[in-house]
């Protein structure tokens, strides 16, 4: 660990969370002395965010946590582009009504971690569109696009591991790190913004902000990116066989999602009770010293604080609750999804209406190997039937369960 002077850089981290720093002395200086505003922006590309977001979130939260002042982008304008990083293929484009009905969903996800407001260190949130969509070409071309060489962008992450893999790039995905660098020098003249933070993948966009406007305006801007967020196993942070783990409760079930944190790696709990929950660091390090099965204490202690930050208090109690009927007292909890049926319904088509898997091949492959079971019996038969005249219990190995009800 590197020693800061600021809070904020300490806690960054102390905590994880720095993976690259541009100017880490000058930024560090910076953030003692006054009150640094600093943004992430999000793209509305669904109605909600996901786990993978949640670093960045996090971020924002420690922020505030620390005395600055977060500023929350909205990409009601890079979103009709789409961010090219990490894909192999361009994003679908989006109508505008449906961005815009994303972004009003995605909004209601930071009234949980955040306190807005109109005083020094409260957030804000804007959106890219305000200026992006105001943009005429020529003009922009001229003040911007001088800047940006092709010999360059090429270079970077985001477009060359693109071309490496012959996949193809589009001139419009192209000019999204353009327009991540125009947004940067935006927010810096509108909002006095002087940090931007992201992802390790947003490295060369953030760069590229900090040259475009030191060169057009004489700022001095800084970035700071997180660690690529993998779990002990090497799969990327958030995804799982039955899809992406949804912020929104209206997108994932509270008890799913606090099972999410309690299915944790042993090996990852200490880490993700840094990044994602706010317990003292001390606390911390007596939970991830524990050994054998009382490892399964702290995975609790992480989801209930996880999904407490998330989802609230009264459903990370919920979900608690039921996973310890379910689990402890043999009972069927009354949080676990559910899915209504009337009369009967096929064993595997059951399955996956409840999330328990992704897909009828994977609940077969389950069935067969033994995994699924039927209120607590293991059943072998994959084209079995269910005649669904009382409550029915389904369970995707030890971990994952629903229940089925009579319509």
């Amino acid at each position: 660990m590197t020693s800061y002077r600021s809070s904020l850089l300490r806690l960054l981290d102390e905590r994880g969370y720095v993976h690259q720093i541009t100017d880490a002395a000058a930024l560090d200086a910076l953030a003692e002395e006054t009150v640094v505003p600093g943004y992430i922006g999000f793209d509305c590309t669904a109605p909600s965010l996901h786990v993978g977001n949640l670093v960045s979130i996090m971020l924002l939260r420690r922020m505030q946590q620390t005395g600055h002042k977060p500023i929350v982008v909205m990409g009601g304008g890079t979103t009709k582009i789409g961010d090219p990083s990490g894909k192999d293929e361009s994003r679908q484009l989006l109508t505008e009504e449906k961005i815009e009905a994303n972004k009003a969903s995605i909004r209601r996800i930071f009234e949980r971690f955040l306190t807005f407001g109109d005083g020094p260190t409260d957030a804000v949130m804007v959106d890219n569109a305000e200026w992006l969509d105001q943009l005429d070409y020529i003009p922009f071309l001229r003040e911007v696009g001088r800047h940006f060489t092709i010999n360059r962008m090429l270079t970077f992450d985001s477009v060359k591991l693109r071309l490496e893999r012959e996949q193809p790039l589009t001139f419009l995905e192209f000019n999204y790190m353009i327009m991540q660098a125009y947004d940067f020098m935006q927010l810096a003249r509108r909002v006095g913004c002087r940090l931007q933070m992201g992802g390790s993948d947003q490295w060369g966009n953030i760069v590229n902000g900090i040259e475009l406007s030191r060169r057009i305006d004489g700022a001095e801007l800084y970035g700071v990116t997180t660690p690529l967020i993998t779990t002990a196993d090497g799969a990327k942070m958030g995804k799982t066989a039955a899809g992406a783990v949804w912020l929104h409760e209206d997108s994932l079930p509270s008890y799913d999602y606090w099972q999410f944190w309690r299915n944790a790696h042993d090996a990852d709990v200490g880490k993700f009770l840094r990044l994602f929950t706010d317990l003292p660091l001390d606390e911390i390090a007596r939970l991830e010293a524990l050994g054998g099965s009382e490892i399964n204490e702290a995975k609790k202690v992480l989801a209930n604080a996880a999904t407490a930050l998330c989802r609230g208090q009264e459903a990370a109690d919920a979900a608690a609750e039921t996973a310890r009927t379910t689990f402890e007292a043999g009972g069927a909890g009354e949080d676990l999804p559910t899915h209504a049926v009337a009369g009967s319904i096929g064993l595997l088509d059951a399955m996956v209406a409840l999330g328990l898997v992704a897909s009828k091949g994977e609940a077969r492959r389950l069935v067969q190997q033994g995994g699924a079971r039927i209120d607590g019996v293991a059943v072998s038969d994959p084209m079995a039937v269910l005649a669904v005249t009382a409550p029915v219990k389904l369970s995707e190995g030890k971990k994952k369960h629903g229940v089925l009800t009579p319509a």
